[in-house]
């Protein structure tokens, strides 16, 4: 019988959580620094990139809290008995 495995940092779940927080904390500071009347007169006076930054951090946490939930379980491989 072989031994079963979570699959950690190799789930395709935390990779999008990284990368969608990574991109989500590029929003938030750009929506706090960038607050300038000309870039609210061009979403017609909400934060943008603020509110989409804080929508895509909350997607991040919640594919990492499905990701340590509920993890992935791998068959680990079976070590040859002739190498």
């Amino acid at each position: 019988m072989s031994k079963r495995e979570k699959a950690g940092a190799f789930d395709v779940r935390n990779v999008i959580a990284e990368l969608i927080g990574l991109y989500g904390v590029v929003l938030v500071v750009v929506g706090l620094l960038d607050d300038s009347a000309e870039a609210m007169a061009k979403t017609g006076g909400v934060n943008a990139n603020l509110w989409a930054g804080i929508g895509m951090l909350v997607v991040a946490v919640a594919f990492a809290l499905w990701s340590w939930l509920r993890p992935t379980v791998v068959q680990a491989p079976k070590a040859d008995a002739g190498d």
